[in-house]
Parts: C-alpha cells; structure tokens; sequence
C-alpha cells in the first residue's frame, strides 16, 4: 500500500486514493503494535539473561513487570482481531440521553457519562465533551462524547441501548425505591475519506445561547448551534465552543456520523444481519440493569452475565460486559 500511494498517479482517483491511506493506516497500526511489543519482549529477555549473571532480584521483577505488560497487550491484539467491521477501527462518538424517571434519569445520564469517562480514562483513549446540556435540578438531559482511540467504536457499539437504573433515590424525602433510564448511542466518528452525501437544502440551522457553565461570553452570545437534517429529523447540536463556528463545525461532524451510522445499519436489517438488531437503539430494548438497592448488582441482558462490584463498573470497569457482549456476537456471526 506504500508503494500505491507513492506512485505518480495515486491522486488521479482521490477516493480510490483516500480509502487506500485510511486503510493502509489501520494496517500500519497492527504492524507497529506487533513490532512494540516484539522489542519489549526482547528488553525482557535481555534482562532476565543480565539478573541470571548478578543474581539481581529487582531486575527480576523488572523484567517480569514487562513480561506481564507484554502479555496484556498480545490478549488485547488477539481480542482486537474480531473486531473486523468496516468501521470498528474508528474513534468513537458516544451520545447519552435521559429517559424516563425524571431527575433521578438526569443524574443517572450524569452517571452513566462519568462510566465512559472513567472507561476511556483507564483505557488510555483521549475523550472530549463536545456537548452537554445540563439540567435544570441535576445531573444532565443529554451529552455527546468524542473517544479517541483505536478501535474505540469497535468496542463501545456493545454499549449502545438502554441503560436502567434502580436505587434508593437521594432526591426522593420518603427514601423510596426508583427506576430511571438513560439511553446510550454509539456512532463511529467518519472522517473525510467516507462519503457522506449532505445536501445544504435538506439543513434547518438554528443558533442560540449555550446554556450551563462556559463563562460570559458562551452564554451572552449566540454561538450554540442546532442543525436538523429534514429528510431523516436526525438533530444535532454543540454549544461547548466559543465559536460559532467551530460549533457548526463540530455538529456536522457528528451529523456525517449519524447518517453513516443510519444507512449502515438499515443496510445490515436489510440483509437481516443478527449483529444488527441486537443493537437496535430505543427504549424497550434495555441491554443492561445496574441495581443498587435491595440488592447490588449488574446484569447484561444480552449475555446474562452477573458482576456484584456495582461501584467498580460504576467507575468504569465495564470490560467484561463489552469483552461478552462481542464474544456472543462474534460467534453468532461465525
């Protein structure tokens, strides 16, 4: 593919072009990956070799420190491997909406975004709040996410559905029992070199006030941006920036997104493809139970799959329901 791209006539065909460095790039990923760990293994080995002459037990530990590092990253490699969907290599756009159980749901979206938050934040992936409107008591209405990573959409597709929420309300003066419901959309972040037809006439743009935190300036002017796309009433919107600009900027990036996202999976129904009606996203289709209170424990729906330590998940440790969810998939698929 480097020879490809190097010859004089590469840019004759711009999208054959495009599509060619974009999967060049994912491939150069794994290589590198592979090389990464190759030369750690061998750092290991050298050390073990020097610890053997000395006797030198803290360079021992060094070494196996490495060794087990090495060994997390080939099971992430060998793991990585089925996520070989057309996007799954893509950064992630995750969008969090509160559904119903009034301001407990608001602050269990506030919840939920804090998982992802946390999730990412341990994965090593980068994460930017491109949108968040704050409710009025607490918690939020809604929130988009950019997670930036490898193969950051491939895992957190497993994640898109509805969320339920059963605890002691903090809100609630009688202490009762409540249930509230947020749900979870995940879209691959498309780049310039996807095609993604956008007519200008098909647009409604509205500009506002930001609302919540953001200082004078975000919420004296009119730099929130809300653009509706008429044919499919997908809307989308982004008021963290202070640019009008870089808002609109931002919101048709996430509206490419979602019209990719759209005609992928009515694509996929078409065909009737198992993958993607267990990711149908709305509400009554709840993939996930997180129960606080008379009992503490999360359960997957899709995957049966029980973890007691609520507060670890809580805090981002959702591995394992991912890591299930796309085993379960993966063989049903095979």
């Amino acid at each position: 593919m480097e020879k490809l791209s190097g010859a004089a006539d590469f840019w004759q065909r711009p999208d054959h072009a495009q599509a060619v460095l974009q999967e060049s790039a994912t491939h150069k990923r794994v290589v590198d990956n592979y090389d990464r760990q190759k030369a750690t293994l061998g750092d290991a080995e050298v050390l073990l070799e020097l610890a053997d002459e000395e006797q030198d037990a803290d360079t021992v530990e060094e070494a196996c420190d490495q060794l087990t590092a090495v060994e997390a990253a080939v099971e992430r490699m060998e793991f990585e491997r089925m996520l070989s969907g057309e996007m799954d290599a893509a950064q992630a756009l995750v969008a969090i909406n509160a559904g119903a159980g009034g301001i407990d749901a608001k602050d269990w979206a506030e919840m939920l975004q804090r998982m992802y938050l946390r999730w990412a934040l341990a994965r090593g992936f980068k994460t930017k709040l491109l949108d968040v409107n704050h409710a009025d008591e607490a918690g939020i209405n809604s929130c988009e996410i950019l997670v930036e990573g490898d193969y950051a959409y491939g895992y957190l597709k497993a994640e898109a559905g509805v969320h339920r929420l059963v605890r002691i309300s903090p809100y609630d003066a009688a202490a009762r029992r409540h249930t509230s419901f947020a749900s979870v959309a995940v879209y691959p972040d498309v780049d310039d070199t996807i095609e993604v037809e956008i007519n200008d006439d098909d647009l409604r743009v509205d500009l506002y006030r930001a609302s919540g935190a953001g200082g004078q300036h975000v919420n004296k002017t009119e730099s929130a941006v809300r653009i509706t796309h008429l044919p499919t009433n997908i809307v989308v919107q982004c008021q963290n920036e202070r640019s009008q600009h870089k808002n609109r900027a931002t919101a048709m990036r996430l509206l490419r997104s979602r019209l990719f996202e759209k005609a992928q999976r009515e694509q996929e129904e078409k065909m009737g493809d198992i993958h993607a009606k267990k990711m149908k996203i709305d509400f009554g289709s709840q993939i996930r139970s997180y129960v606080l209170a008379p009992y503490r424990l999360v359960t997957d729906v899709r995957t049966e799959l029980k973890v007691s330590n609520v507060d670890r998940v809580l805090d981002g440790g959702i591995d394992p329901f991912i890591e299930a969810f796309l085993l379960q998939t993966g063989s049903t698929q095979d």
